[in-house]
């Protein structure tokens, strides 16, 4: 039987990876929170929502993030192309 321990802890007798909100995801992926929920609600990185209706709580796994982003299954458009080099050496 699932336990929940004093730390709130979620313990099944198996190490079981913690859920972590858009604050800690965007840490990780060294974006803005709100760039994290806009992703997450396009169904572009993996999230689990939860609640009914329009607003939802998102809870996201690091683990599945890195294997988004190492395996290439994030697909987004680059907001702003990166600043090009002119002839003269100046940006």
């Amino acid at each position: 039987m699932p336990l929940v321990s004093d730390e709130g802890n979620f313990n099944s007798g198996t190490e079981q990876e913690r859920f972590v909100d858009a604050h800690t995801a965007a840490a990780f992926l060294c974006l803005r929170p709100r760039r994290i929920l806009e992703l997450a609600r396009k169904g572009t990185i993996p999230a689990h929502p939860l609640g009914e209706g329009q607003r939802k709580v998102w809870r996201f796994r690091l683990s599945e993030l890195a294997v988004a982003l190492c395996s290439r299954g994030v697909n987004y458009l680059r907001q702003s192309p990166a600043p090009k080099e002119s002839e003269n050496g100046a940006w």
